[in-house]
This record gives C-alpha cells, structure tokens and sequence, in this order.
C-alpha cells in the first residue's frame, strides 16, 4: 500500500480536502501554519504533507475568533496554546448570549410612534442616530433604543432642555465612558464562565444579573456625583 493511500485510509486530509472541509482558503491555512496556529502536518515527502481532521474546526475556531472577536493571530496563537477547549466554549457562550439579546430586539416602533410617545422631536432622533447613540433600521427603533428616548423625554420634561445647555450630545460622554467598562465586563464575564457551565445556564445568569447590576451602577453613581460634589466644594474652600 502506498504511503498516500495510508494517509487517506486514517482519514489524514490534503490541503485541498482541508480547504474545503474547513471553508477557508489553502492560502490562509498556510498562513496559519507559517504563525504556528497549527500543529505541524504528517509529511510523507518534501512536497506531500497530510493534515488531521482536527485541523477543520481548530482552522474554523481560528477564523470566528480573528473575525468575529477582532482578536490579532498572536493572542489567538495563545488562547490555543493555553487552552482550546476553554476558547471553543468562549465562542458558544458569546454566541448564545448575543443570540438571546438579539432575540429581545425583534420589536420595533416606528419613529413617528416614538415622536408622539416621547414628545421628542425628530431633530433629535437623528442626531442620536448619527452620533450611534440610538441604532434604528429600516424597520425602526429597538427596545433598548425605546428606553433611551424615554429617559432623555423625561430629562427635558424635568427642565434640563437646550435653553439652559443641555444636548443630546451629554448622552455621548455616557455612551464613551460605558463602552469601555462594557468591554471590560463582557471579557470577564464570558471568561469565568465559560466552560465552568452549561451554556444556557451562563446566559440565565447573566440575565439574571442584568437587574441588580442596573441597581449597582445606580447607586455607585449617586455616591460618586456626592463625593465629587464635596471634593469641589472643600476646594473651593
């Protein structure tokens, strides 16, 4: 029996069959191979290399994680080294989290519903909208998107309007400052998680947790404005 024969009886793969298998291109693959994101090939000539079927969803994990996760091949190459497993269910966990939140954004409400709901005029939808503050589609306004017009109404019914400098463009300060403690909460959380439970009991907690960190968020910013506010004053002294 020749060598290739062999090497295709245990189910070892040519490049080709791996690019397929794997919906990535050979190119890329030996890309992979070249940072060391893949364990060396069985060569059965100087020319002729056979890869393991493992290889398909190392290569898949590889691409999700370098397109859908932004993550540089150097910090892929580590999280694989260090642990496999562990970034296989970092993705599902991330999946099934997004998966659920999006479920929850199905319902829309139109800009004209909003107008009248709100009382806020749509100068101010889209400003909002082009300072991605709010993120209508075709179809209109999610229910998170719902909930900032509804908070922002209620501050210009209690008299914080532009006649005394108020804009929308304060939401952005709370937009920037959330997005980074955001990602830093979302790293923490799909870390310790995953793979230390069944996935959709990780999104039940952290759904769970939505509330209460809501709550906590609340308080710790009234305590702050309240020492900020005395750190001020004994200055001004």
């Amino acid at each position: 029996m020749s060598t290739e024969a062999g090497s295709a009886e245990n189910g070892l793969l040519k490049m080709k069959e791996l690019a397929e298998a794997s919906g990535v291109s050979a190119g890329t693959i030996k890309h992979y191979l070249r940072e060391g994101l893949l364990p060396d090939p069985v060569k059965t000539s100087r020319n002729m290399a056979y890869y393991p079927p493992e290889f398909v969803e190392r290569i898949r994990l590889i691409k999700q994680l370098q397109e859908e996760r932004f993550m540089p091949l150097k910090h892929i190459k580590a999280v694989l080294d260090e642990d496999p497993d562990h970034a296989r269910a970092l993705v599902e966990l991330e999946d099934r989290i997004l998966e659920r939140a999006l479920a929850g954004e199905q319902a829309r409400v139109s800009a004209a519903e909003l107008r009248k709901r709100y009382e806020v005029p749509q100068e101010v939808l889209d400003r909002l909208a082009k300072l991605e503050v709010l993120t209508p589609n075709s179809r209109g306004y999610g229910p998170r998107d719902v909930e900032i017009v509804e908070a922002i109404g209620r501050f210009r019914a209690a008299g914080f309007g532009e006649d005394i400098g108020f804009t929308v463009y304060d939401a952005v300060r709370y937009k920037r400052a959330l997005e980074e403690l955001v990602k830093e909460e979302v790293e923490v959380l799909v870390d310790r998680l995953a793979g230390e439970m069944d996935a959709d009991r990780a999104v039940e907690l952290v759904q769970s947790g939505a509330e209460p960190l809501n709550a906590l968020i609340a308080a710790l910013h009234q305590k702050l404005l309240i020492a900020e506010l005395r750190r001020q004053r004994d200055a001004r002294g």
